[in-house]
């Protein structure tokens, strides 16, 4: 085996393993993308409940149809506590950063009120964002 043969073996591996790679990031990026963000959408629960039903359960179509009032009633109530859960949440903070605000200087107050902004200013572009973003079909 020549030398020049030795490089083009050696060049052909590299760019196999070198594509092999980018293939599996990027279908790697794409499965990971849809079961840590996607799933992350509570909006869509009660499509994803039906269609996990519908395939692992066999539904028939009549099946499906009698037992989606029942996942949309069960979604809404989840909406409800999540809702609920989220304003107890923001509410505990504020007291705590109330109670703080006394035990603080007046700079560390300001950087206390700068981070609340920033966090608050975070939650309104990002509810805003999901509530721009069309809900999933349900079958």
């Amino acid at each position: 085996m020549n030398r020049a043969l030795q490089w083009k073996l050696i060049a052909g591996f590299v760019l196999v393993f070198v594509a092999g790679g980018i293939t599996g990031a990027f279908f790697g990026g794409s499965y990971a993308r849809y079961h840590f963000f996607e799933l992350r959408h509570p909006e869509r629960i009660g499509g994803r409940m039906k269609e996990r039903l519908r395939a692992e359960l066999n539904l028939t179509p009549e099946q499906l149809t009698k037992i989606s009032p029942i996942v949309d009633k069960s979604t809404a109530q989840l909406r409800d506590i999540r809702r609920d859960t989220g304003r107890r949440v923001r509410q505990i903070i504020a007291d705590a950063h109330r109670e703080m605000a006394t035990e603080l200087t007046d700079e560390q107050r300001q950087k206390l009120k700068q981070i609340e902004e920033r966090h608050r200013h975070w939650r309104h572009h990002h509810f805003r964002e999901r509530a721009a973003e069309p809900p999933s079909a349900t079958p």
